[in-house]
């Protein structure tokens, strides 16, 4: 089992490199009766005297190892489920707990949410095949059966909700941030604070290419709030826990820096007039700040946090006329093929703007040979080879994801069938 605080401090201290979604149900005590399981998401237990409050409760595919991780810490009944938002990965598990309740004879479990929780249950059930291929994409997965069964709240809050479960207190607050419907939970008496993912030790996910809207500002304005709580102790939705007030205070508050800049830079530059393009070309995160251990984009990018605030503010029209009503991808792919003098030209150059560095305008070459001639087996290749490329230069596991599927796909013109 992993040592959770041992690999925490190294962490902090930038001496290991550990992607925060790679936890197998480790846990540690972080305080008097306050347990940190830690996971692909974590769950988080506080022992009451009226039973267990848990703030999340995974993801379905590790429901069974997150609840016997729980369990080999307290067999208490489980009294209170705080779902910090409605993500697949942190609302899974309460039928266990509420088996171990029915045996115990206690009385059946709560689940506390924010009021747009069920919102998002019903907007997953009606995009369940989407999801499903997105996150396949995503996660580089096989296949992906998106979940319809959902454990919907008993109880909705909609700005602040006060709790007080066996004596122990629990402030919910709702703030924007990678979704709308966000709860982060603060203890005041233990000085714990519970975030959920408006922070996962790495680079804000308030970009993500193939997912709905996300909110930098208010998510800055929350992680300021947060900063100024004086937590000690800091329990993330993803990665490990931070321990110590200073170091509290300073990764919520560099988190906020970085949102910050991003969002202040490209409405500076919408405002002036500037293009998607041009925008995303020249707004960049601080250097200083992606150097952190608790911000470096191993999940999310910076690039994709600046494209989400042009989207926020502008909608999907980027600035340039030709893509108002633009031609079909393959209208366009043959023109060029054409102009280029076919899609096996256009397939050498993209190898050669590879082998250059250029994998951005390489990975264009290659779609455009290949959509223009999609049967060519040599075509494909390059594609693979471009792509394939891609996936090892990329930083971040949404662009992996993409590039590892662009790689491996059938073609453009076919339907992904799974």
């Amino acid at each position: 089992m992993t040592d959770v605080l041992a690999l925490a401090e190294r962490m902090w201290r930038g001496e290991a490199q550990y992607h925060p979604f790679r936890g197998a149900g480790s846990w540690c005590e972080v305080g008097d009766g306050i347990a940190s399981v830690h996971a692909f998401s974590n769950v988080n237990g506080i022992a009451t005297d009226e039973g267990l409050v848990l703030v999340d409760t995974g993801m379905a595919l590790l429901a069974d190892v997150m609840h016997d991780a729980i369990r080999e810490w307290s067999a208490s009944p489980l009294h209170t489920a705080v779902f910090t938002h409605g993500h697949v990965d942190h609302v899974f598990g309460v039928d266990r707990y509420e088996a171990d309740n029915a045996a115990m004879d206690a009385a059946p479990p709560r689940v506390v949410a924010h009021e747009l929780v069920p919102t998002r249950f019903d907007r997953y059930r009606l995009t369940a095949g989407y999801n499903g291929r997105i996150n396949q994409r995503q996660f580089s997965l096989p296949s992906m059966d998106w979940p319809v069964d959902y454990r919907y709240p008993d109880e909705t809050y909609r700005h602040d909700l006060h709790l007080v479960v066996g004596g122990r207190r629990f402030e919910l607050h709702h703030n924007r941030g990678e979704t709308d419907d966000h709860t982060w939970v603060w203890m005041p008496d233990d000085k714990v604070l519970l975030t959920g993912d408006l922070f996962i030790w790495a680079s804000p996910n308030c970009g993500n290419p193939q997912k709905v809207q996300r909110y930098p500002r208010e998510w800055a304005v929350a992680l300021r709030t947060m900063a100024g709580l004086g937590a000690e102790t800091l329990l993330p939705g993803h990665g490990l826990p931070i321990l110590g007030a200073d170091r509290v205070r300073q990764a919520l508050s560099e988190s906020a820096e970085l949102l910050e800049v991003l969002h202040d830079e490209t409405l500076a530059m919408m405002n002036a007039g500037a293009t998607l393009d041009e925008i995303v070309h020249t707004v960049h995160a601080p250097a200083h700040l992606l150097e952190r251990p608790y911000l470096r984009p191993v999940y999310d990018e910076p690039e994709f946090i600046v494209r989400n605030v042009w989207r926020l503010y502008g909608g999907w029209f980027d600035g340039n006329p030709a893509r108002l009503k633009p031609p079909s991808d393959a209208a366009l792919a043959a023109e060029v093929s054409t102009l280029s003098g076919g899609a096996a030209a256009l397939a050498e150059r993209a190898v050669a703007v590879a082998d250059a560095g250029d994998l951005r305008l390489a990975g264009q070459l290659a779609e455009w040979a290949a959509q223009a001639a999609p049967d060519d087996a040599a075509v494909r290749a390059v594609l693979a080879d471009v792509y394939s490329r891609r996936v090892d230069e990329a930083s971040s596991t949404m662009a992996k994801g993409i590039f590892r599927w662009a790689a491996d796909r059938p073609g453009p013109n076919d339907r992904e069938t799974t």
